[in-house]
């Protein structure tokens, strides 16, 4: 079973950089196996154009290395507070890639804007607050996982499967590695439309002399469609699973 799942977090792994998500070592990818509590992740600062199977390191959830003769991502921690959780997620997605980045550093929720967005998210993605400096300087990761778990106290995790920690990046999941890299590319491409849409309309603004106003928007309705069409109980966006 672990054996399957390395193959499965290394294509993950690797599948960061084909969707453009990651440069030099600047991302990872884990996925657990809920009936035995075990976490497969990518060994920290290892080049993608050098990993193996057998490079991904397994660790329980406490973080002990069970398996692997590699240290595991230094983001290890905040993986595990998820999982812990979070027990309906199976793979989970760290990157730097630009535009979600973007708006971490920013410290701005990505608001919905546009149907794109809404297919996938139930809602803004959230931008943690800041991190105060006894977690920085304490067990730092950890309290990453943490400070994310907060901001989800009143969010379904599986309805948003995505959150930009403020002034470092995003993070994104879903019930698999494979399904975590989807949302994190989905994310990239929502972050790069609202800063377009944003850009846009201020351009507008700006060039026509139109009156302030708050900027694009979208109905909540279409927000409820379009998520409800794909993930509500009477669902009938794709093909039914046999």
């Amino acid at each position: 079973m672990l054996e399957d799942l390395k193959e499965k977090v290394l294509r993950a792994n690797l599948d960061l950089v084909k969707h453009g998500l990651v440069i030099f070592t600047w991302g990872n990818v884990s996925a657990i196996d809920r009936e035995s509590g075990l976490v497969v992740i990518k060994p920290s600062g290892v080049s993608y154009d050098d990993m193996k199977a057998s490079d991904m390191v397994v660790v329980d959830l406490d973080g002990n290395v069970v398996e692997g003769g590699l240290r595991p991502s230094s983001d290890t921690p905040t993986h595990l507070v998820l999982y812990k959780a979070f027990p309906e997620i199976g793979g989970i997605v760290h990157t730097h890639s630009t535009y979600a980045t973007a708006w971490a550093q920013a410290g701005l929720d990505i608001e919905p804007l546009g149907t794109t967005h809404a297919d996938y998210f139930h809602g803004p993605v959230p931008c943690t607050p800041d991190m105060s400096v006894s977690q920085i300087n304490g067990k730092y990761e950890e309290e990453t996982g943490n400070v994310i778990v907060k901001t989800f106290r009143k969010l379904n995790p599986v309805h948003t499967p995505a959150v930009l920690v403020k002034n470092h990046g995003p993070f994104a999941w879903g019930k698999d590695a494979a399904e975590a890299v989807y949302h994190a590319k989905v994310l990239e491409e929502v972050a790069k439309m609202n800063y377009l849409a944003e850009t846009i309309y201020e351009i507008r603004k700006v060039s026509r002399c139109v009156a302030a106003s708050s900027g694009p928007s979208i109905r909540k309705a279409l927000i409820e469609k379009h998520f409800s069409r794909k993930h509500g109980p009477n669902a009938y966006y794709g093909q039914k699973k046999k």
